[in-house]
């Protein structure tokens, strides 16, 4: 039997490990045990998620909370380095780009332990954001890496990882898009809780550090949010960190009816939110793809993004809170191409091409026969 041990800690990851846990549980010859570092320790950003999408509590639970990105990568790395000792496992999965995912790499590579990379070969090309470092260390130390689209695989390749450690396979928030908008449609009520329409509203999300550590551009998000608003209803479900530093700033978005910030809210509610909106706003990675997902344009508030798939296909537009005159513009003005652009995340089937490689690299051998 092959221990396989996944870390998770924040909203996407959940998103993800929904997909894959559920091929990887029903695989023969395997056995999957989670960890959840509380990165994401708020109810609507963490208990919620493995309610909504049925998957099984965590294993463990090391309750980390925020902090300082040293202190808290930090707390995480020597939580999850004792459990792996005492679990023996025969393999690590991380996904994405976290400090979660960095202290699950790291203790995985420290201990030797075969290290699996969900969402491989992202770069913004950006070294200020704590997410990059993060995703190229990660990379580098993993020994199976699951590229989402070719272009991602094609920078691992130029990094100098071995083509064979490397496997491109789709992306799973695409398969969590498909396999979870049928239930939003059929259960979600958050619409008429929210009294919006469909097609009549701006939905924002903002978390990033670059733009909540940074008064001016948090700022200017603030005022060029509100100035929209008054033109097209705005949906911001506030991040608790992005709540405490408007609070912080003395910055109110109270002062317009038609912006509407609320709490954070689960994953099929969001689904459902962002399928209907007109455009969204976003500095998330996880978020600009299920835009595209949804057939949504969307405004990204960065200087760079990791999907620039999204943006060669006009899907994604740039738009860094430099004005707030800018920023209102370009969620007013973005509209929807006229194509999807074909199939650049895959198509739905993810989490199976992740649990074949799984199984043949590391099943079969154990077994001497095909599982």
């Amino acid at each position: 039997m092959v221990e396989l041990v996944s870390v998770v800690g924040a909203r996407p990851q959940f998103i993800k490990a929904a997909m894959l846990s559920r091929k990887l549980r029903n695989l023969p010859g395997i056995r999957e045990r989670t960890i959840h570092t509380g990165q994401h320790y708020d109810e609507n950003m963490s208990n919620v998620f493995f309610q909504e999408l049925n998957i099984p509590g965590p294993d463990a639970y090391l309750g980390v909370g925020s902090g300082l990105h040293g202190a808290q990568t930090g707390r995480m790395l020597e939580r999850v380095e004792e459990i792996l000792v005492n679990w023996h496992p025969d393999l690590v999965l991380v996904y994405g780009d976290t400090n979660t995912t960095l202290a699950g790499a790291l203790a995985a590579a420290k201990l030797h332990i075969p290290l699996v990379h969900v969402e491989a070969g992202l770069r913004s090309f950006n070294r200020k954001m704590p997410e990059e470092i993060n995703r190229v260390v990660v990379d580098h130390i993993s020994d199976v890496l699951f590229a989402p689209t070719k272009s991602s695989a094609d920078q691992l390749v130029r990094e100098g990882i071995e083509v064979r450690r490397i496997h491109v396979v789709g992306d799973l928030m695409f398969d969590a898009a498909l396999h979870y908008a049928a239930e939003a449609e059929r259960s979600g009520t958050i619409l008429d809780r929210l009294g919006v329409h469909r097609g009549c509203y701006i939905l924002v999300t903002v978390h990033r550090a670059e733009n909540t550590l940074d008064s001016r551009r948090l700022a200017v998000l603030a005022e060029g949010l509100r100035s929209a608003s008054r033109y097209k209803t705005v949906v911001w479900p506030l991040h608790p960190g992005t709540r405490k530093r408007l609070s912080a700033l003395g910055i109110r978005l109270d002062t317009e009816s038609d912006l509407r910030c609320i709490e954070p809210v689960g994953y099929l509610d969001m689904c459902l939110l962002e399928k209907c909106a007109a455009v969204i706003g976003t500095d998330s990675g996880g978020v600009q793809k299920e835009a595209y997902f949804h057939g949504v344009p969307c405004v990204v508030f960065r200087e760079e993004t990791e999907w620039m798939e999204l943006v060669r296909m006009g899907w994604n537009r740039l738009a860094p809170p430099r004005s707030a005159e800018e920023i209102s513009a370009a969620v007013l003005s973005a509209t929807r191409p006229e194509s999807m652009g074909g199939y650049p995340f895959g198509r739905g089937d993810a989490a199976d091409r992740i649990a074949r490689v799984i199984r043949t690299r590391f099943v079969e051998p154990l077994h001497g026969t095909k599982a």
